[in-house]
């Protein structure tokens, strides 16, 4: 289980989640983007759903729990991209298989 830092906010995300999210937050700030990332907060503290406003001068630290870095597929690298790029910012999408998308290639 990983942990997005942003700020004063703590938020758990599983290791994978969170590889794919810094990979993509991290392309949108070194283009200097600003934008909206939101998730559904777990059922413990209201199962509600926050946002926050991501801008370049934030300071955000990854933590994770694991010790062997999660493999990334891009497929989701690029629906999530797509998401942060949208009028409605980040959120997380199912991941697509990576497979499908490139036509059973490997």
């Amino acid at each position: 289980m990983g942990k997005f830092m942003y700020e004063a906010l703590r938020v758990d995300f599983e290791d994978r989640v969170l590889a794919h999210l810094q990979y993509v937050i991290g392309a949108k700030l070194r283009r200097g983007e600003s934008f909206h990332f939101s998730w559904r907060d777990d059922a413990s503290i209201g199962d509600g759903r926050t946002t926050i406003w991501i801008h370049p001068s934030a300071t955000i630290v990854y933590k994770y729990y694991g010790s062997r870095p999660p493999a990334i597929n891009r497929a989701w690298i690029e629906a999530l991209s797509q998401a942060a790029n949208s009028s409605s910012g980040l959120h997380l999408v199912p991941e697509p298989d990576e497979q499908a998308r490139s036509g059973g290639e490997s």
